[in-house]
């Protein structure tokens, strides 16, 4: 029985959590062209979202960003 055979239930789950589950499925699929991160990039990367969930304020929208970036480079 293939994976795509299988009949799997769901009803269990919230709305919520089946999102959670399509978005970690998602994310466990890596892009065909994806190198490997380093460890050391990894925990940056976990360090940088743990700051982010702290205080979702303290950054700047990326159309903030992008305009002051156009605007540099004139």
């Amino acid at each position: 029985m293939s994976m795509a055979d299988a009949k799997l239930d769901f009803s269990h789950l919230t709305p919520e959590q089946r999102i959670d589950l399509i978005a970690a499925l998602w994310d466990s699929i890596p892009p065909a062209d994806a190198e490997p991160i380093s460890p050391e990039l990894a925990r940056e990367l976990e360090r940088r979202v743990a700051e982010m969930e702290r205080d979702p304020e303290a950054g700047h929208p990326w159309e903030e960003v992008l305009a002051d970036l156009r605007k540099r480079l004139g």
